[in-house]
């Protein structure tokens, strides 16, 4: 059965209005099974803390007072959600608990954990009664029945037993977070906002699929959405990072939330119980996010000097004052960030090995990928002096710089912090498929191409595919020493992992380049444009695939307004459907397209002179690398079949292959069997050729292989690609071997056409020809 475990904060059971909103989104998203953490009502928590300072202070007439609003706040809740008779057993229960604190007080025997209990207690009782009251079956349970620490470690293998034992019926159970026991059964607390914790622990004991964390914010922002009203919504933030802000004390994750999800795969989620409508942010493994920039502010903090400090003691203190504390290396020194009211408990228990450096401080820490931090540490320092505010302590660890002011970070200053370095260029994310001899120079030029790029576009190479392996970081692969992590990183993939991984990458734009000559990848198209990929090919059976086919693509790529660029599908580096398409756009009429559209036919038909065998000169063309393996793909001429109707669709026709006739460069019976079957009878190609040479000559033209499209004033189309005889005056007889030639006629050029001729083959042009269509890419999306 599919578990989720949800929790809800303070702030999304604050009133009765919340508990309401709260079940209506159990009654939509929850199924039996499943559970839900809640964390104290409101403010709930820091009352009983107050309370309990009241206690220590032995302040009766304080105690009194602050019982009495914890009191009203619970018995308003009641009365709001329930009808009189819950009313009345609910608030007898809270009776009788208030009076056990007010005796326990009286007889000095009050536990400060067993006093904050209470807000969790209270939470999810109302809440189970609540929906119990709509008609769902729940059932609250009290964590300190399910989770068991002996000295401060948590017993993994009999909480697991436990939770499995006592959830397992077909119930919605709503669980107390914050809380649970000792092995003497004595409450103890996992820290302030352990419910975060206590959900994912959860989670991982009962193998959920995902925990939903719901609280006041729509997910995880770059900065304080309150404060800063462009900040960055991030639809996904990896791990570490999550829990780096943690640490810093940011409000949407807490400390330790993470770690019991560290070996599994529960996805976590953070989701607004606010705008329940609104995406949420997930929390993603390494890899599968690229890592973000964040600001997050401090207030009121003081900076505490360690003289040692001893593992797990820094959690500890969290745990004592309820509150997240951040400690750091600096210079050979142990530093701890402290909450200025709790800074004399801290240092009491300590007990002389600590002392205040700074207090009453600011501030704010970046947090970025660790190839930023210096650059942007810099830049803060700068803004920083150009705002007059004085930084007291400063400090640049691997993935954040944390800078603590005598002023207070207000709203006008971190939307100008943010603005400067946050809110850096789009992105793009590009995926390579083909490492082949054209693939392989593609991916070296990208050094220095990305470079360029990166002036206007943040431009990240995260995926190597070739055949069945994958080499794939969110963050950006080396480019500089891409061979070395391929051989070390590389890894088996089939097409849902591939497509799966794409869907994952959250950068702003992403692009898939297609350097291969595989018909079964651009059948991939259609998945990569849902997952919101342009496309780039050089690859030409998309192109040409069956009308309806790549119509529907067509479609698809306007309604999601992505781009396709295939320039190199058709003469290389050439920019032959650039020119197309000018035309067009200039409100000409293309009427006629004729030329050499492959290379290696060029190359052949213009060295051809009779002193040699034509085979000969095939053999020595698959020698030389100018051919396919099976050089008989060359001479069938399907290869300018396919080009000539990239063509003809660029201009707006809607042929398919068979709508172009086709004449193969051979005998039509050399074209079955073996490649040895063929050599043993490569005579027969010879006196094929031999023959059409002479013919030619007699007519005083010269042999070529070329590619025709004729469209009429009524707009019917005539293609053929085939043998033709060619007047020696023309620049299609005149061809550099190897060269492709395009002769174009249109309305504006009838009678003086324009031609255009280079290189037809290669692997140096035809990679620089994908590069132009990246730099058309990256000039669209700006």
């Amino acid at each position: 059965m599919t578990k989720v475990v949800h929790k809800f904060g303070g702030s999304s059971l604050s009133s009765a209005e919340r508990y309401q909103a709260v079940a209506q989104i159990v009654l939509s998203h929850c199924q039996a099974g499943d559970c839900v953490v809640v964390s104290a009502a409101g403010k709930t928590t820091n009352t009983l803390v107050k309370l309990w300072e009241s206690y220590l202070q032995d302040d009766s007439q304080g105690f009194s007072d602050i019982l009495l609003q914890v009191e009203n706040h619970q018995a308003e809740l009641i009365r709001a959600l329930f009808e009189l008779h819950q009313q009345q057993t609910l608030l007898a229960q809270l009776g009788e608990e208030l009076q056990l604190i007010t005796s326990n007080a009286k007889q000095r025997t009050l536990h400060e954990a067993t006093l904050l209990a209470h807000g969790e207690l209270w939470s999810a009782r109302l809440l189970a009664c609540y929906l119990s009251q709509l008609g769902f079956a729940a059932e609250y349970i009290d964590a300190r029945n399910l989770f068991t620490l002996h000295h401060g470690q948590l017993l993994h293998q009999q909480n697991r037993q436990a939770c499995i034992e006592q959830l397992k019926g077909d119930l919605l159970y709503v669980v107390t977070g914050f809380i649970a026991s000792d092995v003497e059964k004595n409450t103890v607390t996992l820290g302030r906002n352990g419910s975060d914790y206590s959900a994912t622990l959860l989670a991982s004991y009962i193998d959920a699929d995902a925990v939903s964390i719901w609280t006041d914010t729509q997910g995880v922002f770059s900065t304080d959405p309150r404060k800063v009203a462009n900040a960055i919504k991030y639809p996904k933030v990896c791990r570490a990072q999550a829990h780096l802000l943690a640490r810093l004390g940011n409000p949407v994750l807490h400390a330790k939330t993470l770690s019991p999800l560290k070996h599994s795969k529960i996805k976590l989620q953070v989701r607004s119980s606010f705008d329940v409508e609104a995406p949420p942010t997930e929390i993603v493994k390494e890899g599968y996010s690229k890592a973000k920039r964040f600001i997050t502010t401090f207030e009121d903090l003081d900076l505490v000097r360690v003289d040692a400090i001893a593992p797990g003691e820094v959690g500890q203190l969290s745990q004592m004052i309820q509150h997240s504390i951040h400690h750091f290396n600096a210079q050979g020194e142990t530093y701890i960030l402290v909450p200025a009211q709790s800074t004399h408990r801290v240092l009491k228990a300590l007990s002389g090995r600590a002392n205040i450096v700074e207090s009453a401080l600011q501030g704010f820490a970046v947090v970025a990928p660790s190839a930023n931090i210096a650059q942007l540490q810099a830049q803060a320092a700068q803004l920083l002096h150009e705002q007059n505010i004085v930084v007291r302590f400063n400090h640049q660890d691997n993935e954040y710089a944390l800078f603590l002011t005598d002023q207070a970070i207000d709203s006008d200053v971190l939307a100008i912090l943010h603005d400067k370095l946050v809110n850096k260029g789009r992105e793009l994310a590009v995926v390579i498929a083909g490492l082949g001899n054209v693939g392989e120079v593609f991916v070296n030029q990208c050094q220095p191409q990305v470079a360029h790029l990166q002036q206007q576009f943040d431009v990240k190479v995260v995926a190597l595919l070739r055949s069945k392996k994958m080499l794939f970081a969110a963050n950006g692969i080396s480019l500089s020493a891409w061979q070395q992590q391929w051989q070390n990183e590389a890894v088996t993939y089939n097409n849902d992992d591939l497509i799966e991984r794409i869907g994952e990458l959250d950068y702003e734009h992403k692009v898939v380049i297609d350097i291969t000559a595989s018909e079964e990848f651009s059948k991939l198209y259609p998945q990569l444009i849902k997952q919101d990929c342009h496309l780039i090919s050089a690859n030409k059976y998309a192109g040409t695939a069956e009308n309806t086919w790549y119509q529907q693509l067509r479609e698809q790529l306007n309604e999601r307004n992505l781009h396709w660029r295939y320039n190199t599908s058709v003469g290389a580096g050439l920019p032959i459907n650039f020119a197309l398409a000018d035309l067009q756009h200039s409100g000409d009429k293309v009427t006629q397209i004729e030329g050499v559209f492959s290379g290696t036919l060029s190359w052949l038909c213009s060295s051809f002179d009779g002193s040699k065998p034509f085979s000969s000169l095939v053999l020595e063309a698959k020698n030389m690398g100018y051919t396919e393996p099976d050089p008989r793909e060359d001479l069938s001429g399907r290869d300018m079949q396919r080009k000539l109707l990239i063509l003809a669709r660029d201009i707006g026709l809607t042929l398919d292959l068979a709508d172009i006739e086709l004449e193969p460069l051979m005998p039509d019976n050399l074209a079955h069997g073996s490649w040895d079957e063929f050599l043993a009878c490569k005579e027969e190609l010879d006196s094929f050729y031999g023959h059409l040479y002479q013919q030619a000559k007699a007519q005083d033209k010269v042999l070529r292989y070329t590619g025709s499209l004729q469209v009429s004033a009524s707009g019917k189309a005539t293609a053929k690609v085939g043998i033709a005889y060619v007047d020696k005056s023309s620049a299609i007889a005149n061809l550099t071997p190897g060269d492709n030639i395009f002769v174009i006629k249109s309305v504006w050029y009838e009678h003086n056409p324009l031609v255009l001729q280079g290189p037809g083959a290669g692997k140096e042009v035809t990679a620089a020809g994908v590069h132009s269509d990246l730099y058309w890419l990256v000039q669209r999306l700006k």
